[in-house]
């Protein structure tokens, strides 16, 4: 986009004025922030308007990604960089002795999102967009995100994360694109004069689902998507129905929060409402917006494809049948074929927990109508499952068992596709977790290891590496993301190492002075950042990192005078509110950290960073400047991880178990440029089958290891109340169901062998650059290439000379 920093100013300034009605000078950071956010997206309008007419015009298939959680991240900086315009605002705003880094840290960052998961959702947005391809994002615009974590006497405390308490400069209100959605109530058909069976309604709980769009602007391409974000309100026609506040609240409550506590019935009922809110506001605004096409309704899949992002947007599958059915009178078995073609399915998870089941009566009871089409299309499948499968497979795979609703059984009936997002777990999903599908649909499964969007997580994260690649390689890295392994060959070039530790030790200067900002806490940027950033869950063992610092503080306590490799370890992460044991473990390192930063015989040997309320914009801080990336999940348990590769992307080293797409970057980069320890999913699968593992048993064989579990609860670590015995107790008396202590020698071993890598600086940058050079895989724009390809079967709409120069996938 063509804007000159003499136009920008005098638009700057008109558009503060225009707002505010006095000059900039008098305005504060969040004024300011507000008029050049709409200033910038004034500038995105009309490519968004031109974006959305040419799909239209061409009558182009969209994508339609439907997902429980979005994290954006602030998107100024982005969208800025997007249009090109990034240079100018800096340096317009510059001229008016404005900064711009103060002014971007007034906007607030969404808490939309609990992790990868949302994050993976939003760099698909941008790949979407950059890659010049029709899609649109669905989801809900929760007035209180997740929620902000606070530490009360290193306890975690859940904050209402008000992210609307000022205006959002990005969202547009689109009342006339507004849906009913109807909960409850009693629902019966009736056959009228043509034959059709017609759904009768009544004493429902209707509510208007509201869209809020928000642009995804693509790569200098002039193209610009659509994150359209739902929120519940009354119907303005039944306001007089309502007469105390507190009779607003079961619809007001729809669009509250992310993920209510579902510890009890009421918290998962909300939870369902919440999806089919979703679910229901985004297919009628589907179905709505396809007959603009004017084609048959046969042709919807030709024109359309609906993804469901892990099992939370399931009931895509039979919200779409209700409305083929009950409102385009279409016959049960052409709306099946049309649903079936349309849906595509990720999953996202080996836990079988996770997997979400529904209380039949639940089910009933809050959407009647779609209760009966699920019900069919289970007597369906098992009608015609039967006598070719036999009664295990068949009653092993119904979505209708054992009172409950299995979300994930209908999703994989219901969709052409089903995908997981690594390799590994593609592999348990057809050999385990979906096993009797993989038999029953063989054609169906199929990989799509996730990807990450270098344009914030590289060029604008870290902006001094991106620099350096661009002096080394040029700039076709950043439309092609393979060209990266052109850098490879500076791996024995003395001036690219040298510059490349002065570009990670500037990284690490600027967070060790955030951190003595914001957590008061001096930590020497010499040492080694050792990070792991990613959602409290046991299974991720942030207890063993957890134990091997206890150790660490130990041997330090015996022995002060050793030479040993400073560490800063830095932790971000939230547990669930509902999630105890997850939150007794956040406990257990904030008092660790309190005794290892204020102990004098440990001085800058070892310090423990906890940052509050993890989330995008932290993330940007964090990842630059990290030595290390901490991806130890026991093996076969992770799906993907995408902290692993926006680690790598900026020159990380991952210590890493055999686990997610962790096996994939040691394949692209080579095994012996990371640091991998662990049980392998073979033997842990092996462990689990012939129950073998006696944690005791290495508790009181292992010294070292016995040494750091007595200090769990001998009061080395002080205020601690009853946690310390939880972790013992998890670990020895209830037999470690994560395998920690098992792993736990590996890991000291793993983590030894890191310490003498950096005591050689040269050798670690080389390995550093060539994790660097071999990340261009782990692109979002290469992932969102497959879905497209494989499943969507969708094409860029830029031609190439406008901005798309993607090639295919690298193979290293």
């Amino acid at each position: 986009m063509e804007v000159t920093v003499k136009q920008f100013v005098k638009e700057f300034k008109q558009q503060f004025q225009s707002m505010y009605a006095y000059s900039y000078e008098e305005g504060s950071n969040e004024q300011l922030y507000n008029a050049l956010g709409l200033l910038v997206k004034n500038y995105i309008s009309s490519y968004w308007k031109e974006t959305r007419e040419k799909y239209i015009k061409n009558s182009v298939k969209q994508v339609y990604y439907f997902s429980m959680e979005f994290l954006p991240g602030r998107q100024l900086r982005s969208n800025a960089y997007n249009l090109g315009l990034l240079d100018v605002v800096k340096e317009g705003l510059s001229e008016l002795e404005l900064s711009f880094d103060q002014l971007a840290e007034a906007e607030a960052d969404p808490a939309l999102g609990n992790g990868g998961l949302g994050r993976l959702a939003s760099c698909f947005m941008d790949s979407l967009a950059s890659l010049g391809m029709a899609g649109n994002g669905n989801g809900i615009r929760y007035q209180y995100g997740l929620f902000r974590q606070k530490f009360v006497d290193g306890y975690q405390v859940e904050l209402p994360e008000n992210w609307l308490r000022y205006r959002n400069v990005w969202e547009t209100r689109n009342d006339k694109s507004t849906c009913m959605v109807r909960f409850g109530g009693n629902v019966w058909l009736e056959e009228n004069h043509q034959g059709h069976l017609v759904p009768h309604y009544e004493n429902t709980l209707n509510v208007l689902a509201v869209p809020y769009d928000t642009p995804m602007v693509g790569y200098r391409n002039d193209t610009v998507n659509n994150l359209r974000l739902w929120s519940a309100e009354i119907p303005v026609e039944e306001e007089a129905n309502y007469h105390t506040i507190e009779e607003t609240e079961p619809i007001k409550e729809i669009t509250q929060v992310l993920y209510p506590d579902d510890s009890n019935y009421e918290g998962r009922l909300l939870r369902l409402k919440q999806e089919y809110f979703m679910v229901s506001a985004g297919v009628q605004s589907i179905i709505r917006h396809f007959r603009k096409y004017n084609v048959p309704r046969k042709n919807i899949p030709d024109k359309v494809a609906i993804h469901i992002n892990d099992t939370h947007p399931a009931l895509v599958v039979p919200e779409l049948m209700r409305i083929l059915i009950d409102e385009e009178h279409l016959s049960w078995e052409q709306a099946w074929e049309i649903t079936f073609k349309t849906c595509s399915y990720t999953n996202h998870t080996i836990l079988r927990e996770a997997l979400e089941k529904w209380p039949i009566d639940m089910m009933k009871e809050l959407l009647p109508r779609i209760y009966m089409i699920i019900e069919e299309i289970n007597n369906r499948f098992v009608e015609n499952t039967l006598p070719l499968y036999g009664e295990r497979i068949t009653w092993q795979t119904a979505i209708l068992q054992n009172g409950v609703v299995n979300m994930a059984h209908l999703a994989v009936i219901g969709s052409h596709s089903v995908n997981g997002v690594a390799k590994l777990h593609t592999d348990i999903l057809m050999n385990d977790v979906l096993k009797d599908f993989f038999e029953l649909y063989p054609e169906r499964f199929n990989n799509k290891t996730n990807g990450i969007t270098q344009r914030r997580w590289v060029h604008l994260a870290n902006p001094e590496l991106t620099k350096l690649i661009d002096e080394k390689i040029g700039e076709n890295w950043k439309l092609t993301p393979s060209e990266l392994k052109v850098f490879k060959g500076f791996e024995k070039d003395k001036d690219t190492l040298n510059k490349l530790t002065d570009v990670k030790l500037k990284n690490k200067k600027r967070l060790a002075d955030y951190i003595k900002e914001v957590k008061g806490i001096t930590v020497d940027p010499n040492a080694l950042f050792d990070v792991q950033i990613k959602r409290l869950h046991a299974y991720k063992r942030q207890h063993l990192n957890l134990l091997h610092i206890l150790h660490r503080y130990l041997e330090i306590k015996a022995d002060p005078s050793a030479d040993y490799v400073p560490r800063v370890f830095i932790f971000g992460a939230k547990a669930a509110p509902s999630y105890h044991y997850a939150k007794q473990i956040i406990k257990v390192i904030n008092s660790l950290a309190d005794l290892v930063n204020n102990d004098p015989d440990v001085g800058d040997k070892l310090k423990i960073v906890f940052f509050e309320n993890y989330g995008v914009s932290l993330a940007e801080k964090i990842i630059p400047a990290a030595d290390i990336s901490e991806q130890i999940s026991l093996a076969s348990m992770e799906a993907s991880g995408t902290s692993n590769m926006k680690l790598m992307a900026n020159g990380a080293l991952t210590l890493a178990t055999l686990d997610g797409a962790n096996i994939e970057i040691k394949d692209f980069v080579g095994e012996e440029n990371l640091f991998v320890f662990g049980l392998s999913s073979k033997e842990v699968y092996e462990l689990k089958a012939n129950q073998s593992y006696q944690a005791r048993e290495l508790y009181e064989s292992n010294p070292k290891l016995k040494n750091v579990l007595d200090a769990l609860t001998s009061g080395t670590i002080p205020n601690l109340q009853d946690e310390g015995y939880a972790l013992f107790d998890s670990l020895v008396n209830f037999n470690d169901e994560y395998f920690v202590l098992k792993d736990f020698a590996s890991y000291v071993e793993a983590q030894n062998k890191v310490d003498d890598l950096y005591k050689d600086q040269n050798e670690w940058a080389r390995k550093s650059l060539l994790n660097i050079a071999s990340s261009a895989p782990f692109s979002a724009d290469y992932t969102i290439q497959r879905y497209a390809d494989d499943i969507w079967k969708v094409r860029s709409c830029v031609e190439e000379d406008e901005g798309v120069h993607l090639v295919d996938e690298p193979l290293y």
